[in-house]
């Protein structure tokens, strides 16, 4: 058995570990983060059949995913990283999902490019958890007006929201406060939880855990 679906299978053990002992009613997805990883690397998991993965860069992306995808019909690209607006039309044409919704030039783009090609991408608000001046996100006070935009003036398919917690902190109280506002606008879905902190994620009601490092292995720095 190749290393990377041995280390899946003991993330997804571990995570049924976890529901059991809470007695927990959501089960997360796991979107498997391959950024700077060549697809060689990737296809054994795809062929055992798992079918979310995520990358952070638009040219990175095209380059891996776009005959794999036209191969696999059935896999799920999730758009995680910063996207520039003038890199939405790519992105609605690669992505299926895009966690990182974070200013109204980005998700009027979005909407344009929708309507062109016919296209309905599931979308995650990014939310500035912890309002921390480096990071993008909609800050918490602003939250409800852009879904609100979003929603009712654009007509996007927002289905959950989406945050990085600060770094050096417990993610617990960050988690709990996204899952709040997320029951607050009556949204099903939650993007959160990473390599570090994905047991948290899913004590919290995560959805969606973006794991790369804990499968993948080390990245390169790039």
């Amino acid at each position: 058995m190749h290393k990377n679906i041995e280390k899946l299978k003991f993330i997804k053990n571990k995570i049924n570990e976890i529901i059991v002992e809470k007695q927990l009613k959501t089960k997360p997805q796991i979107i498997v983060i391959t950024k700077t990883f060549p697809i060689d690397n990737v296809v054994p998991l795809i062929e055992d059949g798992h079918i979310h993965y995520g990358e952070n860069k638009i040219q990175e992306a095209e380059k891996k995913w776009l005959s794999i995808k036209k191969k696999y019909k059935n896999l799920y690209l999730h758009m995680v990283g910063k996207l520039q607006s003038n890199k939405a039309k790519k992105a609605v044409d690669l992505f299926d999902y895009i966690h990182s919704l974070d200013n109204e030039k980005l998700a009027l783009k979005i909407s344009q490019y929708q309507k062109e090609v016919n296209k309905d991408v599931k979308l995650f608000i990014q939310v500035n958890i912890g309002n921390e001046k480096q990071k993008s996100g909609i800050t918490m006070d602003n939250l409800k007006n852009f879904y609100e935009y979003c929603v009712n003036d654009l007509s996007l398919n927002v289905i959950g929201l989406m945050c990085l917690p600060p770094m050096d902190e417990n993610s617990d109280k960050y988690f709990k406060l996204l899952k709040k506002n997320s029951d607050d606008l009556n949204l099903k879905e939650l993007s959160m939880g990473m390599s570090s902190d994905f047991d948290n994620a899913v004590i919290n009601g995560s959805t969606f855990l973006r794991l790369g490092t804990i499968i993948m292995g080390e990245r390169k720095i790039t």
